[in-house]
């Protein structure tokens, strides 16, 4: 097993042996040779990366199958590479790798700073396609590009978030890395797990890579990891999947504000008016809910005042349809920073105008 920092490089037989001489808390790669390409060495590789996020494993194997690839993924491994290996392709790997290294600076948290919690927004429709994520990632990287102090962007859709692919990352920690430390959770620790968009400054904790991983993850998880962000954050976007489940309803009670989204069709419509329904017979207060019209310019022959007097609510933002937002996605770019003079920018911008205030998201809680 070698470990390879930017600056030194070191050699050590077992785990143990390393974590007795190296301090963990920055950035490593760490690479294991052919010895733990076995079920009990997987499993000390998933231990390690689970006990300390902020260490990137590579793995050395004498064969690379499709099966071995998917079982060092699933123990944590961000690149399996074939042995005999020359230096440079192994080199190339921790490249690569260090790449996906982005760690939050420690800082003291919000409530340390005597600021209150960050606002959580989170981004919601029962139907899908609506637009939900392509809603809550531009408005996270507006958000983000408009704060003076950390925004992060929440993939809650644990089964089929689209949220890293959309904004082009590949991120070396999920959510399920946080839920694994759930009971020794905090502020660094979790920084350690965000992701960083570089051209927003926005910070990401994605869905898992798997969805059999979403069973991992109750309810209660995800509320402790959002209070943990909130205490370092000034905004918190939530991207939720399209139904009702013990994660949304949680994130939904915890929430500041809730952004309906609806698509300008019939069913849409339809799904959106019983998604009010059951938020009602929750109790959520209707003061938290901010219905977003998308693609409301479509030439459906549904006019948005027909629309608003069916969900007995009045939108709070009208994005148009536009081509460039498949394409921004496919490109991996949010349409914000890919076309920002564009219609779909400043209706975005306008719905970030709702929550941007001088105090940058520091408010009290209710």
């Amino acid at each position: 097993m070698q470990l390879s920092e930017s600056v030194a490089a070191a050699s050590f037989p077992t785990i143990d042996a390393m974590e007795e001489k190296v301090d963990p808390g920055g950035p490593l790669i760490v690479v294991f040779g052919p010895s733990y390409a076995t079920a009990a060495g997987l499993k000390d590789v998933r231990d390690m990366t689970r006990n300390h996020p902020e260490i990137a494993a590579i793995m050395v194997v004498e064969e690379l199958t499709t099966q071995m690839l998917q079982q060092a993924l699933r123990a944590g491994v961000a690149d399996v590479v074939a042995a005999p290996s020359d230096s440079g392709q192994l080199l190339e790997a921790v490249e690569r790798v260090g790449e996906t290294l982005s760690v939050v600076p420690s800082a003291p948290t919000r409530a340390e700073a005597g600021g209150a919690e960050g606002r959580m927004i989170s981004v919601f429709s029962t139907k899908g396609g609506a637009g939900k994520s392509v809603v809550a990632s531009n408005l996270a990287v507006i958000l983000a590009r408009q704060s003076n102090a950390p925004v992060a962007l929440v993939d809650a859709d644990l089964q089929f978030g689209d949220v890293a692919v959309m904004m082009k990352l590949t991120p070396q920690h999920t959510v399920v890395d946080a839920v694994a430390s759930i009971n020794r959770l905090d502020a660094p620790l979790l920084q350690s797990l965000l992701v960083r968009h570089e051209p927003s400054g926005l910070y990401v904790l994605p869905a898992p890579v798997e969805p059999a991983f979403a069973d991992q993850v109750s309810g209660a998880d995800m509320v402790r990891i959002v209070k943990v962000l909130q205490s370092f954050c000034a905004y918190l976007v939530i991207d939720t999947p399209a139904h009702f489940n013990d994660v949304v309803l949680a994130l939904l009670e915890e929430s500041d504000d809730i952004l309906l989204i609806s698509g300008m069709d019939i069913p849409n419509i339809k799904n959106v008016k019983l998604g009010l329904q059951t938020l009602r017979l929750l109790n959520i207060p209707v003061s938290k809910l901010k219905l977003v019209l998308n693609r409301s310019n479509s030439k459906v022959k549904l006019d948005i005042g027909e629309v608003e007097r069916t969900l007995q609510m009045k939108a709070d933002a009208l994005i148009p349809s536009d081509i460039l937002v498949p394409q921004s996605v496919n490109k991996g770019v949010p349409a914000v920073i890919d076309a920002p003079k564009s219609g779909v920018s400043k209706s975005l911008e306008q719905l970030a105008g709702l929550f941007a205030d001088s105090s940058q998201g520091r408010r009290a809680r209710r």
